[in-house]
């Protein structure tokens, strides 16, 4: 019996969600830039808060898992609160495997599961001065600093799509998206109508 080796021409391109809409968002206002960040890394993390598993987690990353409605986000691998045992742990593209490999060896036989879920969600980057004004047009987050300061993760719905907000600076002028593959196309098309009225400007980067 003979394995067939995969060629450069056999093996399957990878094509983000948003691939088609890049123009189209490079076109966005200067105030507002958007940058699809495809191909993250991201595990779904489930297990008892201090509990064992959790501890273990911890110990591999470095870091303290985040309480409600906020985030870790610093270091190599980012640590979202999702709900009251669950995380989304999100790293650079290409580090799935060590990642899954060594968080699973740590927790063991522990009550608790690490899940690839890299391929449900894209990632959209939001920065400048635009963000909160055209973000308040279909999500009803109230975004001022005195609310949702640097490190608020907030699962909520943005023009009706389920999405995943993170605030990443203290002005929120710095945000980001994670929504369903499955909605990007519909969100990148309704940040390109919500838009509208600043005019075009310079190109997202």
């Amino acid at each position: 019996m003979t394995v067939d080796t995969p060629t450069p021409e056999s093996t399957p391109t990878r094509r983000s969600p948003l691939a088609a809409w890049q123009d189209s968002l490079a076109r966005l206002p200067a105030d507002l830039r958007v940058t699809e960040l495809p191909f993250l890394t991201q595990l779904t993390l489930r297990a008892q808060p201090g509990g064992p598993a959790a501890k273990a987690v911890e110990g591999v990353l470095g870091i303290t898992l985040p309480g409600p409605v906020s985030a870790h986000l610093s270091g190599d691998v980012e640590a979202l609160w999702m709900g009251p045992d669950e995380w989304l742990l999100v790293a650079p593209d290409g580090s799935r495997h060590d990642l899954l490999t060594r968080l699973r060896s740590a927790v063991g036989e522990e009550f608790a599961t690490v899940i690839d879920v890299s391929a449900q969600r894209t990632t959209l980057a939001l920065s400048g001065r635009l963000v909160r004004t055209v973000l308040a047009h279909g999500c009803a987050v109230d975004l001022d600093p005195r609310v949702t300061p640097v490190g608020s993760c907030l699962n909520t719905l943005l023009a009706q799509a389920p999405v995943t907000l993170v605030v990443r600076d203290d002005a929120a002028t710095d945000v980001r998206l994670l929504v369903r593959s499955s909605f990007a196309s519909y969100l990148a098309a309704w940040l390109v109508d919500a838009c509208t009225e600043y005019g075009a400007g310079g190109g997202c980067g």
